[in-house]
């Protein structure tokens, strides 16, 4: 067990298509995985992952960059950045790419979920990681995807990146029959948040109605965390009602 701010949560390590990651593990019930944004699992995602324990979950956070329990500061956020940039588990500018990542994240799912039992399972994904859950909606275990102001590719030089899904054409294809089957996704944003470009118009034309979106009036220009750093609590309450009406 851990101290600090992620006292109570089981270390561990998981290991699938080629890559291993450190994972953080709580709680019972149905397995939601919380997918940290950058630089990492900061003392708010973690409080955030509490709040799903909380609710009635089993919760894997892993850490798939950065140190866990360390706060944000510009150097630590720099340094996260670099990394994921030149990793090759993550695709961070090429389009209709599906990352490498998603194919551990789907085994660890499977894994957690074999254990755990429940109807699926749900995933929050922020930032960087915020279109991870959308990628995991291959399988059909997958109930309850949630993005929070997802941001890859990074929306910088063609603007298409800042619409593209970061998926491939037969991830896109299967994650479309998933919506019209009713597999339904909900998405965060600040409204003035040009990290996440112009994805919640591609979400709604892809997906329809199966698309929830929360579009948060912005108060500053560095408003971009709904669930963490700019915790929006209204927001954060929808998230873990989302869980509920979908896992238990």
């Amino acid at each position: 067990m851990r101290s600090g701010v992620l006292a109570g949560w089981t270390p561990g390590e998981f290991s699938a298509a080629e890559m291993s990651f450190p994972t953080y593990r709580r709680g019972s019930g149905p397995a939601v995985l919380v997918i940290h944004e950058i630089p990492g699992i900061t003392p708010l995602v973690a409080q955030f992952g509490n709040d799903v324990v909380e609710r009635g979950f089993t919760v894997v956070m892993p850490s798939l960059v950065g140190t866990p329990e360390r706060a944000p500061s510009p150097i630590y956020l720099a340094q996260s950045m670099i990394k994921i940039c030149i990793a090759k588990e993550f695709t961070t500018m090429a389009l209709n790419k599906t990352s490498p990542v998603i194919a551990w994240l789907r085994a660890l799912a499977r894994n957690v979920h074999n254990e755990v039992g429940g109807p699926g399972i749900g995933a929050v994904g922020m930032c960087f990681s915020g279109g991870f859950a959308l990628g995991m909606m291959v399988d059909d275990i997958m109930l309850a995807p949630v993005l929070a102001q997802p941001s890859l590719p990074f929306a910088v030089g063609k603007k298409e990146r800042g619409a593209n899904l970061n998926l491939s054409p037969d991830d896109e294809a299967a994650i479309v029959q998933r919506a019209q089957d009713g597999c339904q996704v909900l998405g965060l944003r600040f409204a003035g948040d040009k990290l996440v470009g112009d994805r919640f118009a591609t979400l709604r034309e892809k997906l329809g109605d199966a698309f929830i979106a929360i579009e948060l009036p912005s108060m500053a220009k560095s408003d971009h965390s709904t669930l963490t750093e700019q915790r929006d609590e209204a927001s954060v309450q929808r998230v873990l009602d989302f869980f509920v009406e979908k896992l238990l």
